[in-house]
């Protein structure tokens, strides 16, 4: 039996775990590696690729980055998650505001500290990245739709550093970016729906709080019909081997998906559609094995 200050240490361990979200982490640094083996270096022997220090690198000031960009913007939404997420809120509030501003800044300093052993230029990245995240929590956020936009380009940014360091430059590898970015920025509207209570009390002017939810449906419906575009060119123009699959299903939830969109009125309706998109997401990143089933027997074999 845990004592009470063994009890309360662990609860402020998985109060930090909530703040910085360490399950997306977890799932955002599989998706690097993962897009890193079967889509952007695939001629590559594995172990070249899993053992890159370089890569590895990458990947943790990437996580650093990412989880600080959770503790600011957990400190600036904490008003209005008090509305939209009381009980995650409570969790949250375990650990003081000036701990997690203390572990925010220690997280950027280590991740510039790890790319200077890369390159300048990967400093410079990753500075502008962490500067792109304040700025998001602490100003545009607030600016409805061009917030989401920023927010979308911002939760691609770790794929594309990594696409940058392979120079692979191939037209598929666009296209899979573009259906990711058009998700997540569907995704992002969703959320807005969520949280409009907490968005007006705080006000947030968010694109329902302005121009009404059946305009953010619309939007919405239009951002999720342009998704089955690179869906429907990456399954017919591109070899993306048994992923096919993924991208038949992904079209086939997504029009599912337009139809409850339209007839969703609440905030438990809103959070079903959530959890749809996050479900095509988090599939899109175990579904890259099937780009190439042959390459992942022989790297694994």
């Amino acid at each position: 039996m845990l004592n009470r200050k063994n009890r309360l240490l662990l609860y402020k361990l998985l109060s930090l775990f909530s703040v910085v979200r360490g399950y997306n982490i977890l799932m955002i640094t599989l998706a690097q590696y993962l897009a890193s083996i079967f889509i952007l270096s695939p001629d590559l022997p594995l172990s070249q690729v899993v053992f890159d220090i370089n890569l590895f690198i990458i990947v943790t000031a990437s996580a650093l980055v990412i989880a600080g960009g959770y503790i600011i913007n957990n400190f600036y939404d904490a008003e209005k998650d008090l509305i939209n997420k009381p009980t995650k809120s409570m969790l949250d509030r375990l650990v003081s505001q000036r701990f997690k501003l203390t572990t925010y800044f220690i997280l950027n300093f280590a991740a510039a500290f790890l790319a200077s052993y890369i390159s300048f230029r990967a400093v410079l990245f990753f500075s502008a990245y962490i500067f792109g995240i304040w700025l998001y929590s602490h100003k545009l956020k607030r600016i409805p739709f061009l917030g989401n936009i920023v927010s979308a380009i911002l939760a691609i940014a770790p794929f594309f550093v990594v696409f940058v360091y392979y120079r692979n430059f191939e037209t598929v590898i666009f296209f899979h970016a573009l259906f990711l970015f058009l998700l997540i920025l569907a995704r992002e509207l969703i959320k807005d729906l969520e949280s409009m209570a907490g968005d007006l009390a705080q006000n947030y002017k968010t694109l329902p709080i302005l121009y009404g939810p059946r305009m953010s449906k619309l939007i919405i419906g239009i951002l999720i019909v342009l998704t089955l575009v690179p869906a429907w060119l990456l399954t017919n123009q591109f070899d993306v081997g048994y992923m096919y699959f993924y991208f038949g299903a992904s079209s086939l939830l997504l029009v599912i998906f337009i139809f409850l969109l339209w007839k969703a009125k609440s905030k438990k309706d809103y959070v079903w559609l959530h959890n749809i998109l996050k479900l095509i997401i988090i599939s899109g990143v175990f579904s890259i094995l099937l780009i190439d089933v042959d390459l992942v027997l022989n790297r694994i074999l």
